[in-house]
């Protein structure tokens, strides 16, 4: 097992590698593709790469197509670059991180509105019990029995 922070760095480097190798690929069907990420494992025999495409699904099926039709190129020229005995097998994963920002921007609108409305049904309410329900009496308003105690006070115990 490789050590982590040596795993991060020949990630990053995979990274770097094939978002440049990209743009030699003399494929039509790649699209404007990015390289977003990249994940190797620790024994650095298997690397996965994470891309977007900017297009629709058929844009992006084809731009699919054309890194799996590069990848024995890309994966030669990845493990030359990296001076590794074994060139890392490559994987690309489709990341939809537009997907997911249109998720998480929807989920934010509907908490939004949510907060919303439980502000504007509680306008102009009150509480059903004193403002303070936790106020302490003053020495003054204290009620003292005929020794000169206060009634309900309690015994110090230290």
């Amino acid at each position: 097992m490789s050590d982590p922070a040596k795993t991060r760095r020949h990630a990053e480097r995979v990274r770097e590698l094939v978002a440049s190798l990209v743009r030699e690929i003399k494929d039509p069907r790649l699209g404007m593709v990015t390289i977003t990420d990249a994940r190797i494992t620790g024994d650095l025999r298997e690397a996965t790469v994470y891309y977007t495409v900017l297009g629709d699904p058929t844009e992006q099926a084809a731009t699919q197509a054309a890194l799996e039709s590069a990848k024995g190129m890309l994966r030669s020229r990845v493990g030359h670059a990296l001076g590794l005995r074994h060139s890392p097998s490559l994987t690309f994963v489709l990341d939809n991180v537009l997907d997911h920002a249109k998720e998480i921007d929807d989920l934010l609108a509907e908490a939004r509105l949510r907060d919303e409305e439980v502000q504007r049904l509680a306008a102009g309410k009150q509480y059903a019990g004193d403002p303070d329900p936790y106020k302490a009496e003053d020495e003054d308003d204290a009620e003292l029995d005929d020794s000169g105690e206060r009634v309900g006070a309690r015994e110090d115990l230290g």
